[in-house]
């Protein structure tokens, strides 16, 4: 990986940005992981004699690295200012590789091993809390890295690429866990056996590796040039900007930046509330319209449309595929088309598909409509509030003030997260279709939001943002 000084070097900065990258593999792998592992920790647990392991303790179990998401968030942006974003990388891969091994031998050597019972219990749920504190992190820390090292002209390609790590992630986990599965046995009562008793273990262990190989080559990558400059080590920032964009570019870039580090002790709200308010109801309407509810209770959606068995498993693999192919979509448009217009061409989408899904869930139709809706709704929200909402919320925010706001709104989306998803099977048993209203109406509200609010950033250095936010 030699570099241009004249020109910089695409192979370098592509590299780094790979490795990044790698975090929203784990942040997609560590939060889909549970999946294949659910069913046998409940049956694992209720094997317990000194506590009665009920559906109410389960659910937390499955949902319990959500409290370390909301918490990693919070506190992404104290350690990314004071630790730096690189080093902020490296103690998200070691709380990824401690949950992984952790939730693999939860006994730690302290607990009988294989024994199920309520200490046991409160260590496993301690140990995937400590995984959702790395997903919080990077979910807050590797947008914010590949916007802070990237040129503007591709610097949302290149964020959007996080969204498809996610995305590819969870795949992955799903593909491992079937593995895993059929290969512990040779009958379905034989793997069944074997899943309450190694099966979710080595589930939760195949985490590792990947958590690992981020460990190791997070520390070959550098410190984000804008991190460098606010603590007045230019000649390094310098250097990377130089590596990255050539010499003549990378001295104009270090000249915007060094122009803000004179107010580098900012507070939060030192540009206004609107800025911070804007981040927040970013990562609002991400949740709100339903995303999550769609992918974490696709088999109940199934079963409620009359697919079962292979069907339901057909319908989850489209799925997959369609989040795939329109997160590529958004990659290779959103640096021409923008990001204003991607999100509420979205918007307009997932707003038809939810209104139509009402439709279906009021006059009992069920079939291929309901799929094809589904499928309309997952395709919008993949090729805009998906991959942009993150690159949005890496980039809108000064550098002064980027790091506490990217926390604050990463805290925000995980708590919006969190509600949603806690709140469907409710409203369910409210009314399906009236649930379903409610997402079409967020989706209306979300395009509104973005028409009236969100400046287009296309094209515009993180330092223009100080300029834009200071105007208003």
């Amino acid at each position: 990986m030699t570099s241009t000084p004249s020109n910089g070097s695409r192979t370098y900065l592509f590299s780094i940005v790979l490795v990044a990258i790698i975090g929203g593999l784990l942040f997609g792998y560590d939060t889909a992981v549970i999946s294949g592992a659910e069913q046998a920790l409940d049956q694992f647990f209720r094997t317990a004699t000194d506590f009665t392991y009920t559906s109410w303790l389960h659910g937390f179990t499955a949902s319990s690295a959500l409290v370390g998401c909301v918490i990693g968030g919070a506190i992404s942006g104290l350690l990314a200012s004071r630790l730096g974003r690189k080093r902020s990388l490296i103690v998200a891969a070691i709380l990824f590789f401690l949950s992984a091994v952790g939730s693999w031998w939860p006994e730690s050597g302290i607990l009988p091993y294989g024994e199920a019972s309520l200490p046991l219990l409160v260590l496993f749920n301690i140990y995937r809390i400590i995984g959702g504190v790395g997903v919080g992190l990077a979910s807050a820390l590797c947008p914010m890295y590949i916007a802070e090292i990237s040129p503007a002209r591709i610097r949302g390609t290149l964020v959007s690429c996080n969204q498809f790590a996610i995305i590819f992630g969870m795949l992955v986990v799903y593909f491992v866990n079937y593995l895993i599965r059929n290969n512990l046995g040779e009958t379905a009562e034989a793997i069944q056996t074997a899943m309450v008793e190694i099966g979710w273990r080595r589930m939760f262990l195949s985490e590792a590796y990947p958590a690992g190989a981020f460990l190791l080559l997070i520390l070959l990558v550098p410190e984000t040039p804008r991190f460098l400059a606010l603590k007045g080590k230019d000649a390094k920032a310098f250097a990377v900007l130089e590596r990255i964009n050539g010499t003549a570019e990378a001295r104009t870039v270090l000249a915007e930046i060094k122009s803000t580090v004179h107010e580098r002790r900012e507070r939060l709200f030192s540009y206004g509330v609107t800025v911070i308010v804007i981040g927040i109801l970013l990562s609002f309407f991400q949740q709100a319209i339903g995303i999550n509810v769609v992918l974490y209770y696709a088999p109940r959606i199934f079963a409620n449309m009359g697919f079962s068995g292979d069907a339901s498993m057909l319908q989850t693999v489209v799925m997959g595929v369609v989040n795939i192919l329109f997160t590529v979509v958004a990659i290779f448009t959103v640096d021409r088309v923008g990001r204003k217009p991607l999100l509420m061409i979205g918007s307009t989408g997932m707003m038809i598909g939810m209104a139509a899904l009402a439709a279906l869930s009021f006059t009992d139709s069920i079939g291929i409509a309901a799929l094809v809706f589904i499928i309309l709704y997952t395709a919008s929200f993949m090729m805009s509030w998906g991959p942009i909402c993150w690159v949005l919320i890496s980039e809108i925010f000064p550098n002064t003030i980027r790091s506490q706001a990217v926390a604050v709104a990463v805290a925000a989306q995980w708590i919006s997260n969190f509600l949603v998803s806690a709140t469907f099977p409710s409203l369910c048993g409210w009314s399906v279709g009236g649930t379903y209203c409610i997402y079409a109406f967020m989706s209306l509200l979300s395009a509104l939001f973005v028409w009236r609010w969100v400046p287009e950033t296309k094209g515009k250095t993180l330092e223009q943002m100080s300029a834009l936010w200071r105007r208003s």
